[in-house]
């Protein structure tokens, strides 16, 4: 065990379970990200961070549903087209770099976030709730294999863009990605193995720790505040990713 690496990353996964959490997304992309960094390839760094994410996932669900942050219908229209979505997703990604497909995601996501920063300023967007959400679970799952994250940006950006309510909309997106990373884990791993187990331990040691405050201040902040946050998250990661794309 590489105890020097094993604390960093259970630095960066608290961090990113504690952002996650909250704001319902970003633990796999600012894993992923940091993985990425440090040179490896795109399918193994999605199959080390969803290993993770199985866990931290899992605490994080439990705890929304403790709280009564779920809307449990929601979950299953969301859930069940995720796990299908995520299958295909990294098989995708175990036969073929997805490289390719990262620009038009994070264009999509630069959109959400800014009608998602519109609403937090009390400007209305939409009346109309999503009515599918099944086909938004099924491109979120998809795009998370892939991306090595995504679940929550999209999930959560959508539904909150489309008028869904922040505290349950976040807290549904987590207990579902519970569910989709098990699919995506197991898939992964079945073409992969499992590599780099310091960096595994540390970042869902780190995530699992964060979890229950996460889902405890989803409960008691502001929805204005949440939603602000959110939309400078997906924001500040969508111009990040273009510009690192663009420029690279």
């Amino acid at each position: 065990m590489d105890w020097t690496q094993f604390l960093m990353f259970a630095g960066v996964g608290l961090l990113a379970q504690l952002v996650d959490g909250a704001l319902g997304m970003a633990y796999g992309v600012v894993s992923n990200s940091v993985l990425l960094a440090m040179g490896l390839p795109p399918a193994v760094a999605s199959a080390t961070v969803h290993t993770a994410e199985v866990f931290t996932t899992g605490v994080s669900g439990g705890a929304h549903a403790f709280f009564g942050n779920v809307d449990w219908k929601t979950f299953r229209r969301l859930a069940i087209p995720g796990v299908i979505g995520g299958i295909i997703g990294a098989w995708f990604l175990a036969s073929v770099p997805g490289d390719a497909l990262k620009p038009f995601v994070y264009v999509y996501l630069l959109i959400l976030g800014i009608v998602v920063l519109v609403r937090a300023a009390g400007r209305v967007v939409s009346h109309h709730r999503v009515k599918h959400k099944g086909v938004v679970g099924f491109f979120a799952g998809l795009l998370d294999a892939i991306g090595g994250g995504g679940w929550g940006p999209i999930a959560t950006s959508t539904l909150l863009a489309r008028g869904g309510a922040v505290r349950h909309t976040i807290g549904t997106v987590n207990a579902a990605e519970f569910v989709v990373t098990i699919a995506i884990s197991s898939t992964l791993i079945a073409h992969l193995g499992v590599q780099h187990w310091p960096i595994v331990l540390g970042l869902l040691t780190g995530g699992v720790i964060a979890a229950p405050l996460a889902a405890w201040l989803v409960k008691h902040l502001p929805p204005r505040y949440v939603m602000t946050a959110v939309g400078c998250l997906i924001v500040g990661i969508s111009l990040y990713q273009l510009s690192t794309y663009l420029f690279r």
